[in-house]
């Protein structure tokens, strides 16, 4: 593995845009309109590279004005990094990308007039429509668990405001605490996070609490990087952390806010700091705008990204039904960029083109221990498959994990350069 650049980061899937792009059209002339939803890794993408190629009216619409990436974000708990490294503006893609961005919500979606309302009651018309929704939290999936429950036992899965209540919770307890982690089934955003989030917890606490132990209660009977983290825990942590399947606890029926009580089908836990992480399903409008299945997500076309359940109107990221390919800021990024050429090429009626979709990421397991994933996928009979995966191994170097951990944060600069439209 080499350190990555934005050169090639961009190269992986957007270098063929150029391939689309028509002669410059002036912005008062009659141009196509895209509204993106969504200003995540997905949306903010989609924006950027339709709009560097200046042939229609891209709009994106975000409620936020920064925004927090949550890969990265397991470093921050753990002291590694600041929160303000992680968080990033829409500057760039106003003023070097030609993207018109509007600071508001969108609460409703019209697919027949192709429309788009927004929290002011504005409405702005479409002819093709981005929705990049992200996930949203399944009601009811863990009793007595809610939003006013998430300010005492905070799932910090959408980085910001959650992220930083986790890391004061983390900081204040005393030495000898229980951190319980509250690990979803899948599909869920990220599928390593949560043993990355315990690994930098251990990290931590070893620091500064060392007789403090960390419990993963988990909905699965595996995961993601399984025996990579389990080495690094024995080798980084020995004693410290505890992964408990849901074959030996049962699912995780209920919490008791008041009492800090994690409630399984068979044991109760009593944790001094709980990281509650629910049951995910894919964002609120993209349910409202009828692009879910009964799964909770959205079936997309796999070569154009676009909604099998509403024509003109295309999801990426977290919330599509992704085949082979996880639910990672990476894979929305190569998503995106897909999405975007087949934009680019139905407004020119131009042939479609299966795309080349990536995945590739980094998980630290302590500050100079991290390991690595790059996966190729490409469309096949309907679905997303993967095609060449490549992977760190169980028993590498302190050496090889000290460079990846290294490149870690190159790649991560080039990829947010590439999203959000920076320099690298």
């Amino acid at each position: 593995m080499t350190d990555w650049t934005r050169r090639q980061i961009c190269g992986l899937a957007g270098g063929v845009l150029a391939t689309v792009a028509a002669p410059h059209v002036g912005r008062s002339q009659n141009v196509p309109r895209v509204i993106v939803i969504g200003g995540g890794i997905g949306g903010a993408t989609v924006a950027r590279y339709l709009g560097d190629l200046r042939t229609m009216d891209v709009t994106l619409l975000e409620p936020k004005r920064r925004y927090v990436t949550c890969f990265f974000s397991n470093l921050y708990l753990a002291g590694l990094r600041s929160l303000t490294s992680l968080t990033f503006g829409f500057e760039a893609l106003v003023e070097s990308h030609g993207v018109k961005v509007i600071h508001q919500a969108a609460t409703a979606v019209n697919p027949v007039t192709k429309a788009v309302t927004l929290r002011s009651g504005e409405k702005l018309a479409y002819d093709r429509l981005v929705v990049a929704p992200g996930i949203a939290f399944r009601s009811g999936a863990i009793g007595n668990y809610d939003a006013s429950t998430a300010e005492v036992m905070p799932h910090a899965w959408n980085a910001g405001p959650q992220s930083e209540l986790l890391r004061r919770q983390l900081e204040s307890m005393e030495d000898g605490g229980v951190f319980v982690i509250v690990a979803p089934p899948n599909p869920f955003r990220c599928p390593p996070a949560p043993y990355e989030r315990a690994s930098l917890a251990a990290y931590y606490f070893k620091k500064f609490k060392p007789r403090s132990k960390i419990i993963v209660v988990d909905a699965k009977d595996s995961f993601s990087g399984q025996e990579l983290f389990q080495e690094a825990w024995g080798r980084h942590y020995p004693g410290m952390i505890e992964w408990l399947p849901s074959q030996f606890t049962g699912p995780v029926k209920a919490v008791d806010v008041a009492a800090r009580l994690v409630v399984t089908e068979g044991e109760t836990f009593n944790a001094a700091v709980a990281n509650v992480i629910p049951a995910q399903k894919a964002g609120l409008i993209a349910e409202q705008a009828g692009l879910t299945d009964v799964s909770g997500w959205c079936p997309v076309d796999p070569v154009t990204f676009e909604s099998t359940l509403r024509p003109g109107i295309h999801v990426v990221g977290d919330a599509i039904i992704g085949g082979d390919m996880p639910k990672s800021a990476f894979s929305a990024n190569s998503q995106a960029k897909a999405c975007a050429f087949a934009i680019a090429a139905a407004f020119r009626s131009s042939p479609r083109f299966r795309p080349h979709l990536f995945n590739s990421c980094y998980t630290f397991m302590a500050p100079d221990d991290a390991f690595t994933n790059a996966i190729t996928f490409a469309a096949d009979d309907g679905k997303i498959k993967a095609t060449r995966t490549f992977i760190s191994k169980v028993g590498e170097s302190p050496e090889v994990r000290r460079r990846t951990a290294h490149q870690a944060v190159g790649w991560y600069s080039a990829f947010t350069a590439d999203v959000f439209g920076g320099s690298s």
